[in-house]
């Protein structure tokens, strides 16, 4: 086996599917069944079965795809070796990125740092919090920049902090809260089935909150995925909303009131560089680590 089939079975155990592998290795469909027969042919077994629309490994092929992952950590661990045995900052960069972080600040970021060191080459991947907190145990990337509360043992700095906020178009008497409509943020369905811990740890705090002052429940007329959709409809008037600062332009006229607990601990959103310390061995990683410290977000 070489890289290719390594890359081709992680492919195929991230994917699921023959047509999707084939498009993130940028190969044609027969062609990668063509090297797929020719390892289930080397190895003489097959690797995976038909299961639905996609496909499914058999146990010697989950056992290989594992192989393959192992094989693909130690060769990046060589390359960035080697390259780091060099005076210069160069080589690799491999980081992760939670989707608004990667939308709104991360571009501007890595502009920034690639200006420093020219020689960089940064390879991003961004989804759900939960999912970058599982790519960085797997050490498919060096840096995860998450959103919310993980157990993480090793290295961590505390990026942005901002405060969640009741958001209405002019300001309310809380007392009357309970009877008003509030158009309510729900975590999309794929983050609650990856297990998505920054909404269920935000959405904890915001019921305790709740708890705290009322006895009635709230009276939920809308219920959207989408902080700016929660904003959007509370400018029209329909309801008020419990959304992070972060949403909430200076231009846009809203009433805001920070969301704070009985003890005085406001509720706040997080947002985390998580790395390994291990990994501060490699020049570029070390440097983009101190970079993350100093940099000032917008």
């Amino acid at each position: 086996m070489d890289e290719k089939d390594w890359l081709l079975l992680q492919s195929l155990c991230k994917e699921k599917s023959l047509t999707r592998a084939a498009e993130r290795m940028y190969m044609t469909q027969p062609a990668l069944t063509y090297r797929l027969q020719q390892l289930e042919k080397r190895f003489g077994v097959p690797l995976v079965v038909k299961h639905g629309k996609g496909i499914r490994f058999t146990p010697e092929g989950e056992y290989l795809a594992i192989y393959a992952g192992k094989m693909l950590a130690e060769l990046r661990d060589t390359r960035d070796h080697i390259i780091n045995m060099q005076r210069e900052v160069q080589g690799t960069l491999r980081i992760g990125a939670s989707i608004y972080f990667g939308q709104y600040e991360l571009p501007l970021i890595i502009k920034k740092f690639l200006e420093q060191y020219p020689k960089v080459q940064v390879h991003v991947d961004t989804g759900f919090s939960s999912e970058i907190f599982d790519m960085l145990l797997q050490e498919e990337i060096q840096v995860g920049i998450i959103r919310g509360e993980f157990q993480w043992l090793d290295k961590k700095h505390l990026i942005h902090e901002e405060n969640i906020c009741l958001v209405s178009t002019e300001e309310l008497n809380l007392d009357e809260l309970p009877s008003l409509p509030r158009i309510n943020y729900r975590a999309p369905k794929l983050a609650l089935k990856l297990g998505d811990q920054m909404s269920f740890s935000l959405g904890h705090a915001i019921d305790q909150w709740w708890h705290e002052r009322y006895t009635e429940p709230p009276t939920i007329t809308m219920q959207v995925d989408s902080y700016e959709t929660c904003k959007e409809m509370a400018k029209f008037g329909l309801g008020y909303t419990i959304i992070p600062r972060v949403f909430v332009r200076p231009n846009e006229s809203l009433h805001t009131v920070d969301l704070t607990l009985k003890d005085g601990q406001p509720i706040k959103r997080r947002t985390w560089m998580l790395y390994r310390e291990s990994t501060l061995q490699f020049a570029v990683v070390d440097r983009f680590v101190e970079f993350m410290r100093q940099y000032e977000l917008r």
